[in-house]
């Protein structure tokens, strides 16, 4: 590490059931590929019954935190967020844990942040490059997505992605009002908050092991009521937030 470094890069990874992947995942991620942040690992293990936890430790994540159930994809990214903030993170970078993603890209996706260009970003499948997804992933995505870009009045491309950055201030202020998922909630209460969102091209690859949560019937009867909640409720503009420093202290996790 540069004894130089003076800022911190953390990379969270949600994961379920993942044992089959996330090694993968840690290994790829870059620790040294910028001369001012140095890079930690964490996970963030819902519940899971197989060696997610294990194996996340063994390919050399900094630390686990460990839910002693299932709490869902959205409570996941939250108590991530939480953890970036009190460990200290000047930027986090959540990558979903089951290798579909290019780790090989956080550079490029934190990459605005950096330059204050930005305050939220997407690494974009649809402005990159996509191999394997089936048509009707494909089409719910793009469902979703037009929806947030109509609620929002701005135009999105990949309203779904796994993998984003986050500056300091965004990652305070993001409120995910549903455990069951968190990518259409959290991009409108930070857009709606006026923080700024830029897409970054990626290479996006489906897994080749383990399977997705999701399930079309459930997944639409739990995001689209927490859309309309979420839309219905007032949130502060950017301007008006306090600055938030002191660490957030938790309980009940394996470290």
């Amino acid at each position: 590490m540069n004894a130089t470094c003076n800022k911190k890069l953390i990379v969270f990874i949600p994961a379920h059931n993942e044992a089959g992947n996330i090694e993968s995942v840690i290994a790829r991620i870059p620790r040294a590929f910028h001369p001012d942040y140095r890079v930690q690992v964490i996970v963030i293990d819902d519940g899971s019954t197989d060696r997610t936890a294990e194996a996340a430790k063994e390919a050399g994540a900094d630390a686990v935190f460990s839910f002693e159930r299932n709490r869902g994809l959205g409570a996941a990214v939250r108590e991530g967020l939480t953890q970036c903030c009190r460990l200290g993170a000047d930027i986090g970078l959540m990558i979903d844990a089951d290798n579909e993603y290019p780790p090989e890209q956080i550079p490029d996706v934190v990459a605005p942040i950096m330059n204050n260009a930005a305050d939220y970003t997407f690494g974009s499948r649809f402005k990159g490059s996509i191999f394997g997804m089936k048509l009707h992933r494909r089409l719910g995505n793009y469902l979703f997505t037009l929806l947030q870009s109509v609620l929002l009045g701005k135009w999105i491309y990949d309203g779904q992605s796994g993998m984003r950055g986050f500056s300091r201030e965004a990652m305070e202020s993001a409120e995910i009002i549903h455990d069951y998922n968190y990518a259409q909630v959290l991009t409108l209460n930070l857009l709606r908050k006026g923080f700024r969102l830029e897409e970054v091209p990626i290479a996006y690859s489906v897994r080749t092991k383990g399977q997705s949560f999701i399930r079309f019937r459930e997944y639409v009867s739990s995001v689209i009521p927490a859309i309309y909640r979420e839309m219905r409720r007032p949130v502060p503009r950017r301007a008006s937030f306090p600055t938030r420093r002191q660490p957030k202290e938790t309980s009940g996790w394996q470290t």
